[in-house]
């Protein structure tokens, strides 16, 4: 098939070179390439880059040809027709010579035939070639194809290359035909299925290579099937190999992994025997010392004996074999006690106990013994006293029990034995009759039995008694019972009566506080210091792992701290496993306190980590601890864990890396400002609360990595240079260095290629309101700028900004690789300008040129800026985002003188742009200011500025005092505008008094000049001026309507100017109307006469006001403390009103409600303007 399809493709490639199809056979060569059928298109890529057929400098020339104009394109066709004309009269020649050379090579040929008849070896070997060229002969002698032929040739070779798939090629020799219509295939003798294929088969059948080529076909086609064949039967075989692998694979992990458990249970079994032998060989060695201080004592005792009174001889001399005796036999019973030791270390406890408590009373008196002796006769004598401890009795563990033998001797038995022993108990008041010799050696035969037994049995009482003591113990006592607990823990064998214990112990306080819970950590430290790591992993960490989900969070704080504090007395492997999944799910606990001391525990466990394979875990805690919706959490995660997560995983390259991708993704998630595809807010996103807390997070953090970004820096300085004299590692010449790009330094370059493009990034999808998340990154390029100093600001951080925002910028100091990122921060369409100012240049003023060592650039370019601004069409196009920009800047104290130095320039410039640029911006900063530097600069510019006779000016000033008026309540601000503003209503004019209430909008004292304006007759002038005038003073009266008016303000002013506004239906908006209608029927009381008593008692109001701001206007000033009451209706003078429940202008000025009650006055409104 492969040889078929090549030998179709070859006929098609011959046709079209032949017929000068050259576009499509450039388009069926690129197919082919595709395909990766390379061998098929050997002879079209020979002849496309046969120099011969395409020259290199016709093909440059052509490259770079432009369009040509009609009159070129004209000449160039008169030149090929003439050129054409030529190459068809050398046609015509050349064929005629083609003609002659043909007959006489034929004629040649024929005689070349009959005279070589021997050399038959050669032409075998040259038949093929014979052959072609008889077949070339044999198709040239066929003449010039025929249109019926050329056309049953094209339908072919498009019909094959549809069916080949070559569609692009199909198409392009579809446009290249132009003279036949290959869409119709006439109906003739060559138009049949699969054309050229039959064309093929049937000029094979004609040749005498026909029948060879078939045979060679087919066992081709043969060998193919067998290697195919060959090919299944390796791939079924490789495929069982493969099976039969797969499961010999999971024999052996299966195998692997009981070796492993197996493995783990021997190491747990041998670190088990090494602590008991560790125990034992203490055990022996306190034996041994125990041994050797019994020896003295009775080595002591001994020599005591040697020294006796004379009279006491004869008695001494009798007993001290007896003596020498029982030291043989005690001497032995040690030994035995040695040997039993060895054999039974279980017992070494209680042998223990019995050395410790088996004493010798010896007490001496001139170097003899002197015990208590009651002597029979009445002669008075001392007699010799050995006076033994030989064992205790009773419960008490810790207070040995001694037991005092006095012997009471006959003074007349010669032979000086005992007559009577009497043997006293110190603690219970038993008093057995023994032989001392006897009781001792009893005692040191039964002593570890009894020891042992006294002990455990000890033990157990306290095991059961403490659960049954604890309830009834008061809980601010209970720590108390700490020692007893844990003694019990320690030494009680049964493991279940131990976890009832530890259970005991971590539920000893219901709801603990801190002091409790370190009491009662301090307790779980020690208790697990001296139970080894095994006990630890298998009865206090199963406690832990119980209180996790304890509804009382104390409890779970408990367990948060045991994870800290436990984790160095358990086995490195149970650190990053048990314990570390303990924290992850109190990470996820919902109380706040809990997820703060997960925070904190886990960077106090980190160290205690045996390897690093579980970092990418804790990495994922770390930022989702970070992100956390308590301050208290983030808090601790910022101070504590994020500091420790980079000092043990030293992964600061990836952490930076995620960091950078979670601020920008926060940003991205959020849905666009606007839907309209190319405008600025469509660049912006809505953020919501979660999404500005993460930002807002992750900006702190990035701040907390700083400095250890710089350390790294410096710990990787590439160059052998020293710094320069000034001392600062990242001078001038370092980052000439650094620029020639001779050494890498990725520490230092990520803060400028990878951290500065994209906080640039996320400032641009950022609205204007987010102005706390650019304060925060303006904090963090200023820290940026201390650390690495004032070369770095200027040649690194400054020329990034100016290339963000627009400006030219010289990036000398940058290395080559970080220029096109750098360059494609650059501003490229009018809205992304505009989104660059509005967005990054903020930041620029405030973050970089901010800087305390660039005031004097500051201050240069916001001269540029805001003069530029006013003179230049190009920046006044951009005048509300740099008024943004320097608002911003106001929000820092330390800018304002400069800021405002800047504003007088503009004020008192002779440029009436820049004078109104100058009110507006003092408007936009109003709300960043305090009242002095409001009464010291503000004020006084705006005076100036509603001096100025341009009315553009003056109109702006008003503005910006309404602004002013609405932010500061000062008596002596509210003065100021009082006098100013009376000053602009006096002036008449309309658009004055339109600015004027739309400026102040809830101010009282309007109503008043409302009256009167209102009170005349309506004009006749112009309605939009009128309707005009009539909306803006019903804004203002819908808006006081809302207020608290006094009753006196709303009949002797609200109601007289809501019906003289009444009165000029045709200025009014019908929703205005409606509004004032109902207004005046709430507030007279719905009665008609109410509102004529009220009309009436106002008829002379206009003549008797000369100045609404005077003593008796609205505004006038109270001169007592006393507030006159709501219920005076009835005044004997309406025309003079009483004075207002507090006339200064913070009662007047309803602050912050202007603007939503004008925008519900607009509502219905806006549809008539």
């Amino acid at each position: 098939m492969d040889v078929e399809r090549s030998s179709l493709c070859n006929c098609v490639v011959n046709f079209l070179l032949e017929e000068n199809y050259l576009l499509t056979a450039f388009e069926l060569l690129h197919e082919l390439l595709d395909d990766g059928r390379d061998a098929h298109a050997i002879r079209l890529k020979e002849f496309f880059s046969d120099p011969a057929h395409f020259p290199p400098d016709q093909v440059s020339r052509f490259n770079s040809l432009r369009v040509a104009d009609p009159q070129s394109l004209l000449e160039e066709k008169e030149a090929l027709e003439e050129k054409l004309a030529i190459c068809e009269y050398e046609l015509r020649l050349a064929k005629e010579d083609v003609a002659k050379l043909k007959t006489e090579l034929q004629r040649k040929t024929e005689s070349s035939l009959t005279e070589s008849s021997a050399s038959n070896s050669d032409s075998v070997k040259q038949r093929p070639e014979v052959q072609r060229k008889k077949r070339d002969a044999a198709i040239s002698d066929l003449g010039p194809l025929k249109d019926n032929e050329r056309q049953d040739l094209n339908c072919a070779v498009k019909e094959y290359l549809l069916l080949a798939g070559y569609r692009l090629t199909a198409m392009t020799f579809y446009e290249e035909v132009t003279d036949q219509n290959l869409d119709i295939w006439q109906e003739t003798p060559a138009c049949v299925p699969d054309a050229l294929r039959h064309y093929y088969y049937q000029y094979l059948s004609s040749s005498t290579e026909a029948a060879e080529e078939k045979i060679k076909m087919l066992l081709e086609n043969e060998y193919l099937r067998k290697e195919k064949t060959r090919l299944i039967d390796e791939k079924d075989s490789l495929m069982r190999n493969k099976d039969l692998a797969d499961n010999q694979i999971a024999t052996l992990t299966k195998s692997l992994e009981a070796t492993q458990r197996d493995l783990r249970d021997r190491e747990n079994q041998v670190q088990v025997a090494k602590q008991m032998l560790e125990q034992q060989r203490k055990e022996l060695n306190e034996c041994r010392a125990e041994i050797t201080s019994l020896k003295m004592h009775i080595e002591g005792s001994f020599s005591g004996r040697n020294i006796l009174a004379g009279d006491v001889d004869s008695l001494q001399s009798q007993t001290l074999e007896k003596y020498k005796e029982e030291i043989k036999s005690l001497q032995l019973e040690l030994e035995i006690l040695k040997a039993k030791e060895a054999a039974a270390p279980d017992s070494l406890d209680s042998i223990n106990f019995l050395k410790e408590e088996t004493v010798v009373e010896i007490h001496e008196d001139k170097g003899a013994p002197s015990p208590s002796i009651e002597v029979s006769s009445g002669t008075g004598d001392p007699s010799d006293v050995h006076s033994l401890a030989a064992q205790a009795s009773g419960g008490d563990t810790s207070k040995p029990k001694e037991v005092s033998v006095p012997v009471l001797m006959d003074h007349s038995n010669n032979n000086g034995t005992p007559s009577n022993v009497n043997v006293r108990s110190k603690e219970n008041g038993e008093a057995p009759a023994l032989d001392s010799r006897s009781h001792i050696k009893s005692a040191n035969l039964n002593g570890e039995a009894v020891i042992q037994k006294m002990g455990s049995e000890t033990i157990q009482i306290l095991a059961d008694a403490l659960p049954k003591i604890v309830p009834f113990v008061l809980i601010n006592h209970r720590e108390e019972l700490l020692p007893l607990i844990m003694c019990a823990i320690e030494r009680h064998p049964d493991s279940s009566t131990r976890d009832s214990l530890t259970h005991t112990l971590f539920n000893l306080i219901k709801r603990p506080d801190e002091q409790q819970r370190q009491i009662i950590m301090d307790a779980c430290v020690s208790l697990a210091k001296n139970v080894g790591e095994m006990r630890t992993e298998t009865e206090l960490l199963p406690q832990c792992w119980e209180q996790i989900n304890h509804m009382y969070e104390e409890r779970r704080l408990l367990v948060a701290q045991s994870c800290g504090q436990l984790a160095e007395f358990v086995r490195p492997e149970i650190r990053d496993s048990l314990i570390l999944s303990i924290i992850q799910q109190l990470v996820e606990d919902a109380a706040t306190v809990i997820r703060e001391a997960a925070a904190h525990n886990l960077a106090m466990l980190l160290p205690l980590f045996p390897n690093l394979d579980k970092y990418f875990k804790v990495e994922e805690l770390m930022f989702q601890l970070a992100c956390d919706p308590s301050g208290s959490v983030v808090e601790t995660t910022l101070n504590e864990l994020v500091p420790a997560v980079i000092k043990w995983g030293n992964k600061l390259d990836h952490i930076l890396r995620v960091l950078l991708s979670h601020i920008l993704g926060s940003a991205q998630r959020c849905p666009p400002l606007s839907g309209v595809e190319g405008s600025i807010e469509s660049h912006l996103r809505v953020l919501g609360e979660r999404e500005r807390w993460n930002i807002d997070v992750l900006l702190r953090m990035l701040s907390v990595i700083l400095p250890f970004v710089h350390k790294k820096a410096v710990e990787t300085y590439p160059f052998s240079a020293v710094p320069d004299s000034t001392g600062a590692l990242f001078s001038s010449s370092v980052l000439q260095l650094y620029a020639e790009g001779e050494s890498e330094w990725p520490a230092f370059e990520w803060l400028h290629v990878d951290c500065l493009p994209d906080l640039i990034k996320l400032m641009c999808f950022l609205p204007q309101k987010e102005d706390n998340l650019r304060n925060r990154t303006t904090k963090f390029l200023l820290a940026v700028s201390e650390h690495f100093g004032e070369a770095y600001l200027t040649h690194i951080m400054l020329p990034i900004f100016m290339v963000a925002v627009g400006d030219d910028a010289d990036l000398t100091y940058l290395s080559s690789t970080a220029h096109s990122k750098i360059k494609g921060l650059r501003p490229r369409t009018a809205v992304a300008q505009r989104l660059a100012i509005m967005c990054v240049l903020p930041l620029m003023l405030a973050g970089v040129l901010g800087a305390p060592s660039k005031c004097e650039q500051l201050t240069e370019h916001l001269r540029r800026l805001l003069f530029q601004g006013a003179v230049t069409e190009s920046q006044s196009k951009h005048t509300a985002e740099i008024f943004y920009a320097v608002r911003f800047l106001c929000s820092f104290e330390g800018h304002h003188t400069m800021i405002f130095n800047i504003l007088w320039e503009m004020v008192v410039s002779s440029n009436t742009d820049m004078k109104v640029n100058a009110a507006n911006l003092l408007k936009v900063i109003v709300p960043y200011i305090d009242a002095r530097v409001a009464s010291t600069h503000v004020l006084p510019a705006l005076v100036t500025l509603g001096s100025d006779q341009n009315l553009n000016v003056k109109y702006a000033s008003i503005e910006a005092f309404g602004g002013v008026a609405q932010h500061f309540k000062n008596d002596m601000i509210v003065d100021k505008i009082r006098v100013q503003m009376d000053a602009f209503l006096d002036d008449g004019s309309h658009e004055a008094t339109i600015a004027v209430v739309r400026a102040l909008g809830i101010a009282i004292h309007l109503l008043a000049k409302i009256l009167q304006l209102t009170s005349g007759p309506v004009p006749a002038g112009d309605v939009m001026r009128r309707r005009e005038r009539a909306n803006a003073f019903c804004e203002s009266i819908r808006a006081l309507d809302a207020t608290d008016l006094s009753a006196a303000s709303v009949r002797d002013f609200l109601l007289p100017a809501i019906q003289n506004l009444l009165k000029d239906p045709d200025a009014l908006d019908p929703a205005h109307k409606e509004a004032l209608e109902i207004m005046l029927k709430e507030r007279s009381g719905g009665t008609l006469d109410a509102i004529s008593k009220v009309m009436g008692a106002h008829l002379g109001l206009a003549s008797s006001m000369t100045s609404f701001f005077g003593e008796g206007g609205l505004l006038g000033k109270k001169e007592t403390a006393t507030e006159v009451p709501a219920e005076q209706p009835d005044s004997p003078k309406p025309t003079l009103p009483p004075p207002m429940e507090d006339t200064r202008f913070r009662r007047i000025m309803r602050g912050n409600f202007t603007d939503m009650l004008r925008a519900k006055a607009k509502g219905p409104e806006d549809q008539t303007q």
